[in-house]
């Protein structure tokens, strides 16, 4: 208290029941206190004091995250990084921006875009989601097909390490210094590495033009077929994305509905943008794809009100499921494009062996799939039957070659399915990578690395299900 002052601390269980988890809910903990904090040298003195009495601390952004990466398993004290919000500095001429960690993503845009410049990476949350944890997560976007995702984007971090050291990783925005990639390293680390205290990141010109198109489905492998033909005629939309027909019916149900046929099995939303000049070609590039393919119908927005209505439906697909269900647990694997037929179907299968709808709303162009297990928990054992779910359907993903996340982290949901995709080795290789800067393991313990009983757990889960 002495550092922030105390009306800056809450320690009442009160007050901390509001930090128990992130928007992954299926497991809490209290927080031992959460710290507001306001520059990185409160953070440093903080971590120091922290360090030195060998309390474990978390650093949390909105509380966005979909993995458990900002959700305590007990004891922990959180350095809240909400009221580090300002936007430090905007070069438009050497396009970039240097932002605080507790900047909202879609702030940045909606800052510049009367000068003519976006931020690319787009969360689905992007209008509450830090850009600091989007730096912890490496998140993407909808238009993370073309443009890449948190990494791609970031030139510079300001890091406040294990120890109470602050640190610069690129200098001067130039991030390409000889030696090894830290910025890189450190994006995506799931804050188990260090704390984040200032970002600079690129800011992109807007597009010359820019065009939306809506197609309708029957069947999902059609849809799935033009998804890769698009991409085989060397056409690399901003955006390729894809819903089914569970995913419509929430969409449907929540603040933005289009009018989407309830019968369908799936939608494809295209977007193109780039030149004006080669925008009408690459369209009707997609619309005979379209329909080579047994598309029922396709349209293309005619206007930026509809465009951004379409927009606005896709980006409410998560929330929207509590349109149609009590409870839901967000997936995220990762799978190669030709493969989306044959994951879809097991993917199928596995909610029929749980009894439980899954719906899928997924950047289809990049191969990122996003399976929704919806259920009640307050049925007793639907909620272990969602977590077991949600595992198969990771492990589908990555026996066809993919990975267990894309861009929502591993955190706590997926820590043992880490498994699925590394050896013992490898997973030793990197838990030794975080020693070094985190030796104490003081900073996001638990996180990111199996956890022995949860691992042993996982390997029950999967015998069974072979065995049935």
């Amino acid at each position: 208290m002495e550092i922030v002052g105390e009306k800056e601390v809450l320690y009442l269980s009160e007050d901390l029941i509001a930090y128990e988890c992130d928007g992954y809910t299926m497991t809490k903990g209290t927080p031992k206190a959460v710290v507001f904090v306001n520059d990185a040298e409160q953070v440093s003195q903080i971590v120091k004091y922290l360090n030195k009495e060998q309390i474990p601390y978390i650093a949390r952004g909105a509380g966005t995250g979909l993995s458990g990466g900002a959700t305590p398993l007990g004891g922990e004290v959180i350095i809240s990084l909400v009221r580090m919000k300002k936007l430090l500095h905007l070069d438009l001429e050497n396009r970039k921006a240097v932002v605080e960690p507790g900047y909202v993503n879609l702030k940045l845009t909606q800052s510049i875009s009367d000068k003519g410049y976006y931020y690319a990476p787009d969360p689905s949350s992007q209008y509450a989601c830090t850009i600091g944890g989007n730096v912890a997560e490496n998140a993407g976007g909808a238009h993370c097909l073309k443009y890449g995702v948190t990494t791609n984007h970031i030139l510079g971090l300001e890091v406040v390490l294990p120890n109470g050291e602050i640190i610069q990783l690129g200098e001067e925005g130039i991030p390409d210094r000889p030696g090894y990639d830290l910025l890189g390293l450190l994006t995506g680390s799931e804050g188990t590495l260090g704390i984040v205290t200032k970002i600079t990141v690129k800011v992109l010109k807007n597009p010359e033009g820019k065009k939306t198109v809506l197609a309708y489905y029957n069947a999902i492998n059609d849809a799935s077929q033009a998804v890769s033909e698009i991409i085989s005629a060397g056409i690399i939309p901003a955006a390729l994305e894809m819903m089914d027909s569970t995913a419509i019916e929430g969409v449907e149900c929540a603040a933005f509905p289009v009018g989407h046929p309830r019968d369908i099995a799936a939608f494809l939303l295209i977007e193109v943008d780039g030149i004006a000049a080669g925008i009408d070609d690459q369209i009707e590039e997609i619309l005979t794809v379209c329909k080579n393919n047994n598309v029922r119908e396709v349209k293309v927005a005619k206007d930026e009100a509809e465009r951004g209505l379409w927009w606005a439906n896709r980006k409410t697909g998560f929330g929207a499921m509590g349109a149609i269900s009590p409870d839901y647990l967000v997936q995220d694997g990762v799978i190669p494009r030709s493969r989306l037929p044959e994951v879809l179907a097991k993917i199928s299968e596995v909610s029929k062996k749980y009894g439980l709808r899954i719906a899928n709303i997924f950047h289809a162009g990049d191969g990122n799939l996003h399976p929704l297990v919806l259920y009640d928990a307050r049925v007793p054992g639907e909620s272990e039957r969602a977590s077991q779910a949600g595992s198969e359907c990771l492990k589908v993903c990555a026996d066809a070659g993919g990975s267990i996340t894309g861009e929502h982290g591993v955190g706590i949901e997926k820590s043992a399915e880490m498994r699925f995709i590394f050896t013992d080795e490898e997973i030793e290789s990197q838990t030794n990578l975080r020693a070094v800067f985190n030796p104490e393991d003081l900073l996001n313990p638990g996180k990111l690395f199996p956890q022995p009983g949860r691992c042993a757990e996982i390997k029950q889960e999967l015998k069974k299900a072979e065995a049935q």
